[in-house]
C-alpha cells in the first residue's frame, strides 16, 4: 500500500473511515462488516476489512471474503456488450427485437392485468441503447407500480437470480407489455438482463464463459464468477437484511438472509444474471474499477478503448436531463439529483446539485446488499465499498463514505 501523502490525501483523515464506520454502523450491529479500498494517481492508499463475515458463527471478515455484489455486476454486463460494439457485431440503435425476434411486437400498457392487457404501439423500436441506459420501458416487479410490475411478480420474472434461464425469461417478457415507450422515461429495470442474453446470442458463448474469458481471466479477477466452488465456500459471507428492497422503514436488528453454508450460490446457477448475479472480492472489483478509471486498460490488458469509455460515461438521458427530470422509478441505486445516466453507470453532470462531495463526470453504481463504487476520472481516484445489507436503501452510508474520501484530500486533481 502506498503512503497516502503521496497520493494527495491524509494518512489521519482517512483514518476517519474506519472509524465512522466501526462507531456507527459496525459496534451498533447496523452492518455485519465492511472493506474500504481508496485508490488514487496509481497507488493504493487505504484498505480496511472490519466486522464480522458471519455473526452467527464468529467469524471475523478477512481481506479475501467473497461478497454478493448484486447490481454491481451491471457495470461488468455493459463493458461485455461494448466490447462486441467495438467489434462491430452490435451497434447501439439496433433493435432489441433483431436478436429477440418475439419482441418485435412489443406494445406499451394502457390498462388492463396479465391475461387482459391492452396496449398501444410504441413510438419506435426498443434499441440496445435503451437497455444500457434503462429507457427501455422494461421494469422490476419490486418497483410495485401498477399491473406491469404485477405481471413480474405473477411470472416470477428476474426474481430468483439463480433459477431458469436467460433465454426463457426473454420470452416470458414478451408476454408483458412496456411501462412506456421506449426513450420517454427511465425507470430501473431488468434491462441489464435483457443485455446478458445479447451478449450469449451474439458471442455464441454462454454469459459466465464470456466474462470469464474476455473480463475476469484478463483482469486477473480470480474470485468473481456466478457461484462459490467447494473450495472457495469458507470465504463465502453471510448476508443480512433489514427490510424490503426499497423500503424506506427499516428493522431495528439485520436478520439473516442468507446463510453462507447453506446459500444458493454454492451451487451452479442455471439463470446467468448479468444484472445482479455475481459474486467476487474488494481486490477483484477494484481491478475491474481501475481498467475503467485507466481508460479501459489495466497492466497492459486492453478491453476496451478510451473513447469508449468516455462514451459509456456521458450523460445519455434525452436533453441531458437528470434523474428527477426522466425517472418513474420508485427505487435504484442512485440519487436524482444532478446525477444523468450513461451507458451502464450514474454519472455526475451536477455536482452542486447532489450535495455530495464529488467532481463533474464521475460515475458510480451499487448493488442491493449496500455494495458500492465510484470512478472520479478528474481526480484520478476510484473507491470500492463492500458489505453485506439488504435494502441498499437503509442506512446513508454511501453518501458518507463519499464524504469522508474527499475530505482527505490534501490536493485536487489528477
Amino acid at each position: 500500500m502506498s503512503k497516502p501523502e503521496k497520493l494527495g490525501l491524509s494518512s489521519e483523515r482517512l483514518g476517519r473511515i474506519e472509524t465512522f464506520l466501526q462507531d456507527r454502523y459496525i459496534g451498533p450491529g447496523k452492518l455485519p462488516c465492511a472493506q474500504v479500498q481508496v485508490w488514487r494517481r496509481g497507488g493504493l492508499a487505504y484498505n480496511t476489512s472490519l466486522g464480522m463475515a458471519d455473526v452467527e458463527r464468529g467469524r471475523p471478515l478477512k481481506s479475501d471474503d467473497i461478497f454478493r455484489i448484486y447490481s454491481m455486476t451491471k457495470p461488468i454486463t455493459s463493458v461485455a456488450i461494448m466490447m462486441l460494439l467495438e467489434e462491430g457485431k452490435i451497434a447501439l440503435d439496433d433493435p432489441v427485437s433483431k436478436y429477440i425476434p418475439s419482441w418485435k411486437d412489443l406494445g406499451v400498457y394502457v390498462m388492463g392485468y396479465l391475461e387482459t392487457f391492452q396496449t398501444r404501439p410504441c413510438a419506435r423500436p426498443m434499441m440496445v441503447i435503451d437497455l444500457l441506459r434503462h429507457t427501455s420501458g422494461l421494469t422490476y416487479g419490486f418497483q410495485q407500480q401498477g399491473n406491469v410490475d404485477a405481471a413480474y411478480r405473477k411470472l416470477k420474472l428476474v426474481e430468483d437470480l439463480r433459477a431458469g434461464t436467460l433465454a426463457e425469461t426473454m420470452e416470458a417478457l414478451a408476454k408483458v407489455p412496456l411501462q412506456f415507450s421506449p426513450g420517454e422515461a427511465w425507470n430501473y429495470s431488468v434491462s441489464t438482463d435483457v443485455l446478458g442474453h445479447l451478449v450469449e446470442v451474439i458471442s455464441g458463448q454462454r454469459l459466465d464463459a464470456f466474462f470469464q474469458e474476455r473480463i475476469f481471466g484478463p483482469l486477473g479477477m480470480v474470485d468473481t464468477a456466478f457461484d462459490v466452488p467447494a473450495e472457495k465456500a469458507d470465504r463465502l459471507t453471510a448476508c443480512y437484511a433489514v427490510g424490503q428492497l426499497g423500503a424506506k422503514a427499516v428493522a431495528a436488528r439485520p436478520q439473516l438472509a442468507d446463510d453462507p453454508a447453506k446459500s444458493p450460490y454454492l451451487r451452479p446457477a442455471t439463470f446467468l444474471s448479468g444484472g445482479g448475479g455475481l459474486v467476487g472480492t474488494i481486490d477483484d472489483y477494484m481491478r475491474f474499477a481501475r481498467m475503467l478509471l485507466n481508460g479501459g486498460e489495466l497492466d497492459g490488458v486492453r478491453l476496451l478503448s478510451p473513447k469508449t469509455i468516455q462514451l459509456m460515461t456521458a450523460n445519455h438521458l434525452p436533453g441531458n436531463q437528470d434523474l428527477t427530470q426522466m425517472s418513474r422509478s420508485l427505487f435504484s441505486e442512485a440519487t436524482y439529483a444532478g446525477v444523468g445516466f450513461g451507458l451502464g453507470f450514474g454519472v455526475t453532470i451536477d455536482a452542486a446539485s447532489t450535495m455530495i462531495p464529488g467532481s463533474k463526470g464521475d460515475f458510480f453504481w451499487g448493488g442491493a446488499a449496500s455494495t458500492f463504487f465510484w470512478v472520479d476520472p478528474a481526480e484520478d481516484l476510484t473507491v470500492v465499498f463492500m458489505t453485506q445489507l439488504l435494502p441498499s436503501s437503509a442506512y446513508p452510508v454511501r453518501r458518507e463514505l463519499r464524504t469522508l474520501v474527499y475530505s482527505a484530500f490534501t490536493e485536487s486533481g489528477r
